[in-house]
């Protein structure tokens, strides 16, 4: 292959570049705010450009490492980050037309973090409104407009981390942060040709995250590579007292040696691809590269019996609608881009206290169930969804190939899932491979992941013409 472009390198490699002297903080900064600036207009997937900040974190970045001072492997690299997260006197607009206006005077615990650890933020990065509380019918539902794919502009980038996907697969940033209630980073993955990582719940604290729900919404890495992920989650992760859902301790990113002790035992999820042959085809290829290794396989499905959609369905609906209350009540409500969400969250506060009730108690089971699976599993492999990124001008709704997807009973458990390119299908589109684990067991899926890009080159393509 072609040496790949520097605004195509993982976010591993660009921190070593910067590390060894290569090139500077500030000369990769300022790429990226012109491809990002770019990306911006092309793809909707900038809502704010942070200029300012972005040099002044890239001049202290090189005057560190300069003194030979590296606060971590991300020191000194570009990124973006989901505009629902807090950013101290930059708007932060939640991808709503009804808080275009919105100033917060504090960072999300996760932004000050990755300041921490070095990384330079050069842009906030378009979203779902409200990342899709209410539902969503159409990919426009956006204060900035429908999210491009940036392998086929036509095509929709996915949600609700729409800009995350799309300026990390444009190369118009090092690295992103996106969040997921249901899907809201895996989608986007998949359907953009990134990595996209979803933590176990409560692993990274909400600390200025706008709440969708508060039982189920986790914030995760999306990037070019697992290695990336992981060095990300190592800054990212760990017990904060504003967020008293976070769990303690924190993570070390150490990736696990698959080759020595014992064999992993993999649950292969069952799918239906009787209007998929593409994906399944794809996906047996990508099998392939598992099976190299001594590891033990079985074909295995979700527990029957537990409601995981519709009781995921209903915790969101009305933890969603219980966030936005104010929003509903008031005139506001109509500003935003989708009647569709404008009717679902209102529609939310008719969720009685009984049905919410039930739906956590199915939950509690639907965790005790799945746990059962880890006594037989380490991590379980799948499509992360059965189709490409579909046209914009569709409309969610009219999408009639089979979306197949894991997200419903990994999210209602807060389990830990990493999304990654495994091929192209018929469109010459990417598809994802997705990579489940117990609580807490992000090494493994990790360590799984890293083990099949040392193997594959699908996470280094990129698309060659995602700026004119």
């Amino acid at each position: 292959m072609p040496e790949t472009p520097l605004h195509f390198k993982t976010a591993t490699e660009l921190g070593r570049l910067i590390r060894a002297k290569k090139i500077s903080s500030m000369e990769l900064t300022v790429l990226y705010l012109e491809r990002l600036e770019k990306a911006g207009a092309e793809l909707n997937a900038l809502a704010r450009l942070t200029r300012d900040i972005a040099l002044q974190q890239a001049k202290q970045a090189d005057s560190e490492l300069s003194a030979g001072r590296a606060r971590s492997p991300l020191h000194g690299v570009p990124y973006g980050a989901k505009d629902l997260l807090a950013t101290n006197g930059i708007p932060t607009q939640w991808g709503s037309p009804a808080h275009k206006d919105q100033i917060f005077d504090y960072d999300a615990t996760v932004v000050s973090r990755l300041r921490d650890a070095g990384a330079v933020l050069v842009g906030k990065l378009a979203m779902i409104e409200l990342a899709g509380g209410g539902g969503y019918e159409h990919a426009s539902a956006s204060l900035h407009g429908a999210a491009k794919c940036p392998w086929d502009k036509e095509r929709w980038a996915g949600g609700s981390s729409s800009g995350s996907g799309a300026a990390t697969s444009a190369g118009a940033v090092g690295f992103s942060i996106g969040t997921e209630t249901w899907g809201s980073i895996t989608v986007p993955a998949a359907f953009c040709g990134i990595t996209g990582l979803r933590p176990t719940y409560g692993r990274v604290s909400r600390h200025g995250a706008m709440a969708l729900s508060w039982t189920l919404d986790k914030i995760g890495a999306m990037a070019r590579s697992a290695e990336d992920c992981g060095h990300i989650l190592q800054a990212i992760a760990g017990r904060d007292p504003l967020d008293l859902t976070s769990a303690p301790g924190r993570f070390q990113f150490s990736p696990r040696n698959l080759a020595s002790g014992k064999p992993l035992r993999i649950g292969i999820l069952r799918h239906d691809y009787s209007r998929a042959p593409e994906v399944k085809k794809t996906f047996d290829a990508a099998l392939e590269v598992f099976k190299k290794q001594k590891f033990t396989f079985k074909e295995t499905k979700y527990p029957e019996g537990v409601p995981y959609d519709a009781s995921a369905g209903t915790i969101v609906n009305a933890e969603g609608s219980a966030a936005f209350e104010n929003l509903i009540r008031s005139d506001k409500l109509k500003s935003l881009a989708d009647t569709n969400q404008q009717a679902g969250l209102i529609a939310g506060l008719t969720v009685s206290a009984a049905d919410y009730i039930r739906a956590l108690r199915i939950r509690a089971l639907a965790i005790t169930t799945l746990n059962k699976m880890w006594q037989e599993y380490d991590a379980l492999i799948a499509p992360t969804l059965l189709l490409e990124a579909p046209p914009i001008a569709k409309g969610l709704s009219e999408v009639t190939e089979p979306w197949g997807g894991n997200g419903g009973a990994g999210n209602l458990a807060g389990l830990p899932a990493i999304s990654i390119p495994m091929g192209f299908g018929k469109n010459h589109l990417p598809l994802g491979l997705e990579i489940i684990a117990a609580p807490f067991a992000e090494q493994t899926v990790l360590s799984l992941a890293m083990l099949f890009q040392r193997e594959t080159d699908w996470h280094r393509r990129y698309p060659q013409n995602s700026l004119s």
